[in-house]
């Protein structure tokens, strides 16, 4: 049987990003959302994590962008900054990620699933901090972001680095945790379209796949946020939400199901 979790990652980061993971479940393809404690626009995900009670809700722990929830600082600008910041003992990672799921927590959500902003648990320190927060705060799932080895349609700079993360990703240590059997959307971010997606299921494998994806309105609050993906958003979200995507998942008899349900 083939299984599909389409997760959406930066809930929480602006209200238009927000809205655009709901259209996208609502009128879409997307179960699955992880919100990012330190993002902007959190209480407005709250609000609607509440009024959509159908959409699983993980954390999408940050340590990238944003400032720190146990010292109110700006967190590493980057991913070196981040490595230098956690090699010199300058962040502790615990601490900050434990915050994080705590806020989730207290705000009367109950994570299931967890990734990190910009795969930063690929780096074996924070994957052990991550999962020792997991196993705290009781929460079964970590993402593998080990992408399926297909012919994506990307530039070789993107593909390269895709076969980089997933060797690092295959070898992680999750330390117990729960993973999909699959995963996807790595090479796809931000460059896909209906097309691509219909070309994705007609290889998707037997199992439980997580699909990653970035949907989101492009307003002027995206627009003046930092992030490169602004008007990809809206392309995703498209894509999620179209008619011939919904056909390629009943051609292929794909499910479409959560973490809830597994």
């Amino acid at each position: 049987m083939k299984r599909l979790i389409v997760n959406a990652d930066d809930f929480g980061f602006t209200r238009d990003v927000n809205s655009g993971i709901i259209e996208a479940h609502t009128r879409g393809i997307l179960t699955a959302t992880t919100l990012m404690a330190n993002g902007d626009a959190f209480d407005d995900a709250v609000r609607l994590a509440n009024a959509n009670s159908g959409l699983d809700v993980g954390v999408h722990f940050v340590l990238v962008g944003g400032r720190s929830l146990v010292t109110g600082n700006p967190l590493p600008k980057d991913v070196p900054a981040l490595v230098r910041a956690v090699y010199s003992g300058q962040l502790n990672l615990y601490d900050e990620l434990s915050a994080q799921a705590d806020k989730i927590r207290s705000a009367g959500l109950a994570p299931l699933h967890a990734d990190a902003h910009k795969h930063t648990h690929l780096l074996p320190p924070v994957c052990r901090a991550l999962c020792a927060v997991a196993e705290e705060f009781h929460i079964p799932f970590v993402r593998r972001p080990a992408d399926l080895p297909l012919a994506y349609r990307a530039p070789l700079q993107a593909r390269l680095v895709n076969l980089l993360v997933r060797d690092r990703a295959i070898a992680m240590d999750l330390s117990g945790r729960r993973v999909t059997n699959y995963f996807a959307g790595f090479a796809l971010t931000g460059r896909y379209n209906s097309k691509d997606l219909a070309e994705l299921f007609t290889h998707l494998p037997e199992g439980v796949t997580e699909l990653m994806t970035h949907p989101g309105h492009c307003t002027a609050e995206l627009q003046a946020a930092p992030t490169r993906l602004k008007q990809s958003r809206a392309a995703e979200l498209q894509a999620l939400t179209a008619a011939e995507t919904r056909a390629a998942l009943e051609t292929n008899h794909i499910t479409l199901t959560r973490y809830r349900d597994i």
